[in-house]
């Protein structure tokens, strides 16, 4: 009886330095370990609280490997709170304050002055090429795969398109990469990998935006279809928390697969969306990370004008 009572005592000062200083999972796990509680029992009170989350999930909050964010999950979480007999806003504020230092960590996104400061660039350069941003294709299909390296570093992308000319004697697709905030413009380099070959390429170092010709060595009709692919490496730029594709235009699938090295996972990961560069983000989606082949990815079945892209956190 007494050692029943020792492990009780333990487990009561385990959990309010947990609830003291966090982190967030630790926390958790300790509650749940006080209250003596199986996972389906949280679950099954959870239900009766009018809130579903599944056991896998608690298992993964209470390990780290994932953390609530969605509203359904924060309504649970507060739950929790009443559940296992906690001050309130206590996992809350665990949260509240992973969420700040990682904020802390993250370094600045690009301003909206920045932004606009590129795309006036992009531009002039696309005009320097003779080119509009429809250009007289429409894609049918795009996929890409972003390498991340073992500094945490966009290493590189590759992209594969399937495009349809709406216009006779289209024989060129304009290419445009903006750098990494960190890396040197002048390393960046374009490989034609399939079907085209680079021309002219136009690089503006101030904002780091580069675009190229690929050239097809024919002219389509209206109604060709064509394949081509390339790929862009990026420089020695600094680390990486997320990779954005923006378009311009209505389209067809785009997917868009990132890869890490086995030095680098991160340790979660989601999908973002933006009306436009000054929209607020939003249908964020967690995106479960393949851990034997180290890479997540989103399939978008038709674009719409905007940004999509997957973001993820180091720690």
């Amino acid at each position: 009886m007494r050692h029943a009572t020792q492990h009780a005592d333990f487990a009561t000062a385990e959990l309010d330095t947990a609830l003291r200083g966090g982190p967030f999972h630790v926390a958790l796990r300790a509650a749940i370990a006080a209250r003596g509680l199986p996972l389906q029992r949280v679950q099954h009170h959870l239900s009766r609280h009018g809130v579903k989350v599944g056991v896998t999930s608690l298992s993964y909050w209470q390990q780290g490997a994932r953390r609530p964010q969605r509203p359904e999950s924060l309504r649970a979480v507060r739950a929790l709170e009443e559940i296992l007999q906690l001050p309130d806003e206590s996992l809350i504020r665990l949260l509240a304050e992973a969420d700040e230092r990682s904020a802390a960590r993250r370094p600045a996104a690009r301003s909206y002055r920045a932004l606009v400061e590129a795309s006036d660039t992009l531009d002039r350069l696309l005009a320097d090429l003779g080119w509009t941003l429809d250009g007289g294709l429409h894609t049918i299909g795009h996929h890409e795969r972003v390498r991340v390296g073992a500094r945490r570093e966009l290493a590189g992308r590759e992209s594969h398109h399937i495009v349809r000319a709406h216009r006779d004697g289209v024989d060129r697709f304009v290419a445009v990469h903006h750098s990494e905030p960190g890396c040197a413009p002048e390393s960046m380099t374009v490989r034609a990998l399939e079907n085209c070959r680079t021309g002219r390429v136009r690089l503006d170092q101030l904002t780091g935006v580069l675009v190229t010709e690929l050239l097809f060595g024919t002219r389509l009709r209206s109604g060709d279809t064509y394949l081509f692919r390339y790929g862009v490496e990026d420089g020695a730029a600094g680390i990486s928390r997320e990779y954005v594709r923006g378009f311009g235009f209505p389209g067809g699938q785009y997917a868009l697969q990132v890869r890490f090295d086995a030095q680098a996972l991160p340790v979660r990961c989601h999908r973002f969306a933006q009306h436009s560069a000054a929209a607020p983000r939003s249908g964020r989606r967690e995106l479960p990370l393949s851990v034997p082949h180290r890479s997540v990815h989103l399939v978008e079945p038709r674009v719409r004008p905007g940004l999509v892209g997957i973001a993820w956190d180091w720690e």
